[in-house]
């Protein structure tokens, strides 16, 4: 019998900050990192580069502070802060199952993280460690949805995978809309058109302009990163 083959190479993981906060209102919830963990071994298992990018919602969302009276530029930095707490708690439960690991910052802090550099990634990608990038795009104003696109273009990746706490893209609420419906594909385009709330526009348009697929799936199902990578049809795929 054939084995089966990933049918990607090179992947990006974006995790938001609510992956990391399982059923707690905020904050870690270490049993989900460790389970993210644990499906990041086995997709690194499969002979894939892997590179994660992490949102910091969980302790603080620069929009949120924003909307409260903090300057917008000042509440950007304070979120991509949040980000190196998670980035840290990640990289601390990937090697305590013994995947070794880089967190690499836009925001140099040399104590804790190295520097972004590409070619310093591109080296880490190659002795087979999984690279956690932090801190955002370096800049206020733009998101980690932007980072996650970003980051696959400089990289070579060739997708990103989108972790949610919902299956896919729905043309509306599916908690408030029982009749939402479930796309399994869709177009970038449609996806800006209907102002669907996938990612922020910037993140679109340079998945777009750069050829980049995207794939919104469910991380709180457990094996579903693999399932993804080995290219089963589960969520939603967003292509030219």
């Amino acid at each position: 019998m054939k084995k089966r083959r990933p049918k990607y190479k090179r992947i990006v993981l974006k995790l938001s900050g609510e992956a990391f906060q399982g059923k707690l209102p905020y904050g870690i919830d270490t049993q989900t990192v460790c389970s993210i963990a644990q499906q990041v071994k086995k997709v690194k298992k499969l002979g894939l580069d892997v590179a994660v990018v992490v949102g910091g919602g969980n302790i603080f969302r620069g929009m949120s502070g924003t909307n409260k009276g903090i300057d917008r530029s000042t509440a950007d930095y304070m979120g991509m802060l949040a980000t190196v707490i998670n980035g840290l708690a990640l990289q601390d439960a990937l090697e305590k199952i013994n995947v070794v690991t880089r967190v690499l910052t836009a925001i140099e802090m040399q104590e804790l993280a190295e520097p972004y550099i590409k070619r310093r990634v591109t080296r880490h990608l190659e002795k087979n460690r999984v690279v956690i990038f932090v801190g955002g795009t370096g800049n206020p104003y733009f998101t980690t949805d932007t980072t996650a696109a970003l980051r696959a273009v400089e990289i070579g990746a060739e997708v990103v995978l989108k972790a949610t706490k919902v299956d896919g893209v729905y043309s509306s609420d599916p908690i408030k809309n029982k009749n939402a419906r479930k796309f399994s594909e869709l177009k970038y385009i449609d996806v800006l058109k209907r102002s669907l709330k996938v990612m922020d526009a910037t993140a679109i348009s340079l998945c777009m302009d750069n050829k980049l697929p995207l794939v919104v799936f469910n991380l709180t199902r457990p094996g579903n990163i693999e399932k993804v990578v080995m290219g089963e049809k589960i969520g939603t795929t967003i292509r030219g």
